[in-house]
């Protein structure tokens, strides 16, 4: 792509969202197709599998092999987006996620749809880093970085929610191809708003120091490795060795990249950074939302299935508490931010996610009703949290270096995510004797089951609560 393509008008900060509602447009689209991509296409798997032969092996790896792509190259495209342009990485990035879901067309082996996945998880990562970075370009008032960022989370979050409604009923009438070439018109769409709707990038704002290609590949590792782990564990179990492999891979990985920042003259990310109250806080609260939202995602769905008999479409309804208080709050995270304050708002949205998690930890498994209060309490304070934390956390970084933080931010509840679905599901497989389907089947498989969805739920509470009473602490020591 040439760069007079890429090439947009500078212009001066926005007074409000209706000013730049291109850019806000295109930025939502952005995060609604990450959001959507994966969840829309989980409910065409068995599709896939009958018209290509796919085995079971090939299923796994068509999801996973996407996931650890976009996870683990996040924070590596960041980092050369601050270096190269944010608006330019975005906009190639978009081009590219087009073309790699068109290819689609032409797959015929499963092979085949592992490689498109694969390529649309990097683009994917290619665009992520920039949707906060170029939101952040926008503005100057604090207010109005609120107001964008819970309209574009919003718009992300609900993708994610409706994902398999929405690939199911395009299957009703068309073939699982669809679900990915609707990308391409959406890709497009987003890309000529955020051209003409996000200032051109800056040469005088980008980070100059030379790209860590080492470190970027080290870091790169770690994370795939990490997120490959928490995957092992939740299919195959600690009972065989390649968790342990991954994980100790991941480790290494982990230790060598350390040691590569501190010692090169030109690290990708300056450790520094991260000792910044604002930056540590909002990524403690991120973490604690990514295992918050892994317990409660993972769990319920299981125990209203599994435990109570529902019906996969009854037990869609079941999370629709979370969706409504998602989308009902959204307008209101900014006068809650006026009220409380930022550090207090935060404080407040972090325990509403663990007070959620107790409730449905310790009644979750008498009645209905405290299902729904349990996923009502931990949407709002998720909501609450991604939004403040999205923009303290790019306040707290300098400008060159926007694109990482946000590629930081997103990696972490990524991994956290990842990492409360291993412990859940370690916790779930190793209460059971037989499989999951055999726990409907007896009183007593299904008393084992709900208690280890409450040891599971509370152990992931704690862990949020020491997150979220460091983050609040944290906070308070920037004031």
């Amino acid at each position: 792509m040439s760069a007079d393509v890429l090439a947009a008008p500078t212009q001066a900060r926005a007074t409000s969202l209706r000013a730049v509602w291109p850019a806000i447009l295109g930025l939502s689209v952005v995060f609604l197709v990450e959001m959507l991509d994966n969840s829309v296409l989980n409910v065409a798997l068995p599709t896939i599998a009958r018209d290509l032969r796919a085995s079971a092996a090939d299923l796994q790896w068509i999801t996973t092999g996407y996931s650890l792509l976009f996870g683990g190259l996040m924070m590596a495209f960041g980092a050369v987006a601050d270096r190269y342009g944010t608006r330019r990485m975005m906009l190639i990035g978009l081009s590219l996620f087009a073309l790699a879901n068109l290819a689609v067309l032409a797959v015929r082996t499963p092979g085949e749809l592992i490689a498109v996945r694969a390529a649309i998880g990097i683009t994917a990562a290619m665009t992520a880093p920039g949707t906060m970075a170029l939101c952040f370009r926008l503005f100057d008032a604090e207010h109005l970085l609120m107001r964008a960022t819970s309209l574009i989370t919003t718009v992300g979050l609900v993708g994610l929610a409706v994902g398999p409604t929405v690939g199911g009923l395009v299957l009703q009438v068309l073939p699982w191809q669809a679900l990915l070439v609707m990308n391409v018109p959406i890709a497009a769409l987003a890309l000529l708003c955020i051209r003409s709707g996000v200032p051109a990038d800056d040469p005088a704002h980008r980070n100059r120091a030379p790209l860590d290609l080492p470190g970027a590949l080290l870091g790169t590792a770690t994370i795939m490795l990490a997120l490959w782990t928490a995957t092992l564990v939740v299919e195959d179990g600690w009972s065989h060795a390649t968790p342990w492999l991954a994980g100790a891979g991941s480790l290494a990985c982990a230790v060598a990249f350390v040691v590569r920042e501190r010692r090169t003259a030109h690290p990708m990310f300056d450790f520094a950074l991260v000792k910044r109250p604002a930056v540590a806080s909002s990524l403690a609260y991120g973490a604690a939302v990514g295992l918050g939202m892994a317990a409660i995602s993972f769990t319920v769905s299981l125990q209203l299935q599994l435990a109570w008999g529902w019906s996969p479409a009854a037990a869609a309804l079941g999370n629709l508490p979370q969706v409504v208080v998602m989308l009902a709050i959204g307008p209101f995270v900014e006068r809650i931010v006026e009220r409380l304050g930022t550090q207090r708002a935060a404080a407040a949205g972090g325990s509403a996610v663990v007070a959620g998690l107790l409730i449905y930890g310790l009644l979750g498994r008498f009645d209905y009703v405290w299902i729904a209060v349990a996923l009502a309490l931990t949407a709002a304070g998720m909501r609450v949290v991604l939004t403040i934390a999205g923009v303290t956390v790019m306040r707290g970084l300098p400008e060159d270096q926007t694109s990482t933080g946000a590629a930081l931010s997103d990696t972490s509840q990524e991994v956290a995510g990842s990492i409360g679905m291993a412990v859940a599901g370690t916790i779930v497989a190793a209460a059971l004797t037989g499989s999951l389907s055999d726990i409907g089947g007896s009183a007593a498989a299904t008393r084992t089951f709900e208690n280890a969805v409450t040891l599971a739920t509370l152990a992931l509470t704690a862990v949020c609560a020491v997150l979220v009473g460091w983050a609040a602490r944290r906070s308070r020591r920037q004031a």
